[in-house]
C-alpha cells in the first residue's frame, strides 16, 4: 500500500509541477515559475523516496531525498523573496 501512495505523491508532485510552468509560459508570472521548479524538486524527491524504499533496498538514499528537498525549498524561498516587490 506504502508503494501506491509514495507513487501517487510522485504523479501529484509533477502534474503539479507541470501545470504551474505551463501557465508560466503562457503569462510570465515568475511566481508560478519559482513554484514550479520548487515542486519539480519535490517530485524528484518521491521519486527518490520510492527509489530508496523499493528497488534500491541496500542503499540508503535519505541524504540525497533531503538535500533535493532543501534545494527544492530554497528555489521557492528564493522566488519569494526576490519577487517581493
Amino acid at each position: 500500500m506504502s508503494e501506491l501512495i509514495y507513487g501517487l505523491c510522485a504523479v501529484t508532485s509533477s502534474v503539479c509541477a507541470y501545470l504551474l510552468l505551463t501557465a508560466y509560459w503562457r503569462g510570465r508570472f515568475r511566481l508560478l515559475l519559482w513554484s514550479g521548479l520548487c515542486f519539480f524538486g519535490l517530485a524528484a524527491t518521491n521519486v527518490l523516496l520510492v527509489l530508496d524504499k523499493f528497488v534500491f533496498t541496500t542503499v540508503d538514499l535519505s541524504i540525497y531525498r533531503n538535500l533535493l528537498s532543501l534545494i527544492a525549498m530554497a528555489i521557492l524561498i528564493f522566488g519569494l523573496i526576490w519577487d517581493s516587490k
